[in-house]
Parts: C-alpha cells; structure tokens; sequence
C-alpha cells in the first residue's frame, strides 16, 4: 500500500521514465474560505501529483484545490503507481507537492532499518534528511497510516483486548483464541508480523494464521472468521465495518504521518504555501482519514469531490 519508475493509473498520467509527461488542470469554481486569503499564490503554475490508492488520491486533490482557492493554476498530476514515482516528479520539478508519509520516507526512500518511535522526531528526521534533496517537509498531520490488528464488535465483547499486550496475553492464555488473517507481505515484514509477536512475546502458530489479499482480510475480521485482521488504520473500512482497533502499547510499527512535501525551490518563490496547507493539514487525523476514505471505498464517491467537499464543509474553501 505505501510500497523503480512504474506505469501510470488511468488517464490522468503518463510517466517517461521517472518524470510526469501529462496532466489535466484543476478547474474547481473555488475562492479562499479560511485559507488562501488575498490570493497569495496568484500567478503561480503548480503541479500536485500523490500515489494511486484512495487516500492519496484525496490527499493530492485537497493540496490542488487549496493551491487552486489561493489563486493559483493547478495541474493535476495525480495517481502515480507506487511510492518512488510520486517522490521524484517533486524532486525534479516535474510536480510542486505531495503528501508522503514519514514512515516511507524514513525506511523506503532513505534505507534505514530502524524506525522512531517519537511521531515528531521521525517528521523531524526525514525533514532535514531531505532537505539536501531539495525537498522541504512542511508540519505533519496527526493523520497516521499504519499497521494495526482489529476485530469485530462481538469478539471485542467476547474477549475485551484494548492493546496489542492485551493480544499477546489472549495468545498464551487461551492460544485457541487467537487467530490471524493478514496480507503476504505483513506475514514477512521485520517491521510487520514477525516483529509483533518477537516485540510482544506472541507465539501464534502458523496453523492459526491465514495469509490472504488485503480486502478480504476486513470481510473476514467482520465476519469473525478470524479473531484478529491485519488493517491499515486510515481505512475506511474500519469505520462502516464497526471494527475494533488494538492499541499498538508498545509502540512497535512505525510512523506513517502524512505530511506535505513540497520542492525547496517552488517554496522558495512562494512561501505562502506553508500557511496555506498547515492549517489543513492539522485537521487531519485518522478518524477525518477514515470517513473520507470510506466514501470512496464503500460509498463509491470520486475521491475528488470527496476532498472539495471535505474542505467546504471545514471552512477551508468557498465554492463559486
């Protein structure tokens, strides 16, 4: 999910080797609510570009259409395949902004093992690590899309684990109670189900988990097929299944704030962009990230009139 050049999704891209060759403009009837007072970014020609899965592509939308409401022409670049592709369109120049995520950044892009477990301290790493790429990370958002384990509403009644130590003391006391579904990759991953069990002293025999793809894994957490789905907790999922989600007490998996990303030199010819996106950014949280994505996810929404009308609804934007 937050996992090279790759192929572009749908119409909106085309991607000639690691650079962005298409786009179509932004043309919402926007004009500043809360932000974007005085048309500070009139005159400015920026490109928004995200990866291609649902909260990305809201989040790309809401950095457009808050450009488009400051006064600024606005390409829209967005729904590149992929992590690397979105990251390099802005450190080229091929794209002015994205929100990327902490967590990626710090272990993908940069190639460190071990995570920071402080939520700042992280931002504050990948921050002045990319600056020498020309990047500038601007205040990240509470929004954190991370790895989590969830289960539904009767086996939360049924058992009443509140925390991953609550999952591990289920797991020796009653071994029987405990069973996983969880993707390929996260079964594999140091930082993923390994990690778990060795950082919480699980011992879940294989026998009692079951890899499977990521949509299922929900259905079949809700059935109560499984006691415990593997979730990325910004899923929408989460929210209209009336899943419970496990406190992760130990702080074992990383950090994934989302944060904007925009490229030093555009920054530069127009700082307005920070006080722009701060404000937007601090009303993102993984609640807010669940109920957006659940409208496209589940309700079937375009992901960006779910973003215009999230940024009407908080003030941030007028229409017309």
């Amino acid at each position: 999910m937050r996992r090279g050049c790759l192929l572009p999704t749908g119409l909106l891209v085309a991607v000639s080797g690691c650079g962005l060759t298409s786009g179509s403009p932004m043309v919402d009837d926007v004009q500043p609510g809360s932000i974007g007072r005085g048309e500070p970014l009139r005159g400015a020609d920026l490109t928004v570009t995200s990866k291609e899965f649902t909260e990305q592509l809201i989040l790309g939308a809401i950095m457009g259409i808050a450009f488009e409401a400051a006064g600024a022409n606005v390409l829209d670049r967005t729904g590149i395949q992929g992590s690397v592709g979105s990251r390099e369109a802005v450190k080229s120049g091929d794209a002015d902004g994205v929100y990327e995520y902490t967590g990626t950044a710090w272990i993908t892009y940069m190639g460190n093992s071990e995570p920071i477990t402080d939520p700042r301290q992280q931002w504050q790493a990948v921050h002045d690590a990319d600056l020498r790429n020309g990047l500038t990370w601007l205040p990240p958002a509470s929004l954190n899309n991370t790895y989590a384990l969830a289960m539904n509403q009767a086996n939360f009644k049924k058992y009443g684990t509140r925390t991953l130590s609550d999952v591990a003391a289920l797991s020796r006391s009653n071994p029987s109670a405990v069973t996983l579904c969880v993707e390929g990759e996260f079964a594999n991953r140091a930082d993923g189900l390994p990690g778990m069990q060795k950082a919480y002293g699980m011992n879940i025999p294989p026998a009692r988990i079951t890899q499977m793809d990521t949509g299922i894994i929900y259905t079949q957490a809700a059935k109560g097929s499984c006691t415990f789905g593997e979730v990325f907790t910004t899923d929408g999922r989460i929210k209209s299944m009336n899943l419970v989600v496990m406190e992760d007490d130990q702080k074992f998996f990383p950090n994934y704030n989302a944060a904007p990303v925009i490229n030093t030199k555009t920054l530069k010819e127009w700082p307005a962009i920070t006080q722009i996106l701060d404000p937007i950014t601090k009303k993102l949280n993984n609640s807010v990230a669940q109920t957006l994505n659940a409208k496209v996810d589940v309700d079937g929404e375009d992901p960006h009139q779910v973003a215009l009308d999230w940024l009407v609804e908080e003030g941030f934007v007028k229409e017309g």
